[in-house]
């Protein structure tokens, strides 16, 4: 990642090449109306996402100290996860599927990633905060179908939430 005075950030990594993108908010802040994650994209990484094996080959492009406590791996690792359990598709699974939306290749998390970061595209940001909402649904059924405390009822969709910055110890 290269910043200038411009907060233009510069990506050049495995799934992607020459793409620039433009800081067009504080880092952390002026989230669009209604969009409140639990999580920062670092909260998410300490507490154990994606089998570990999501950022590893583009982590020049966010800042060094989302990473200091990430729980990370080479190789996708369930162990890793915070409920120790196997909780993604393949990329390829979600790109047939038609969720891989514009100049995100890794998909929400990436486009969450950036977003964070203070990047604005207002067409895509619409998008994946309509699917951010529509997540919540899982919520519901952890409540609707686990007996309160039992963190451990539902951990595929508790994972699932904690990947998509929602509480999962609810």
């Amino acid at each position: 990642m290269t910043a200038d005075k411009a907060r233009q950030i510069k990506v050049s990594d495995r799934m992607q090449r020459d793409y620039s993108y433009h800081l067009d908010a504080p880092m952390g802040e002026d989230f669009a109306e209604g969009f409140t994650p639990f999580y920062t994209p670092a909260e998410m990484l300490a507490l154990g996402v994606f089998e570990g094996k999501y950022l590893n080959d583009c982590r020049d492009e966010f800042p060094s100290d989302w990473f200091e406590t990430a729980k990370l791996s080479q190789r996708a690792n369930a162990e890793v996860n915070y409920f120790g359990i196997k909780s993604r598709q393949p990329l390829s699974h979600w790109q047939q599927k038609g969720w891989i939306y514009g100049p995100d290749p890794r998909g929400w998390f990436q486009w969450y990633c950036r977003y964070y970061m203070g990047r604005r595209l207002p067409t895509l940001d619409e998008i994946q905060i309509k699917r951010w909402r529509g997540f919540a649904r899982h919520a519901g059924q952890i409540r609707a179908n686990c007996h309160t405390g039992d963190i451990f009822c539902r951990p595929r969709q508790r994972q699932a939430l904690l990947q998509w910055a929602y509480d999962p110890f609810i």
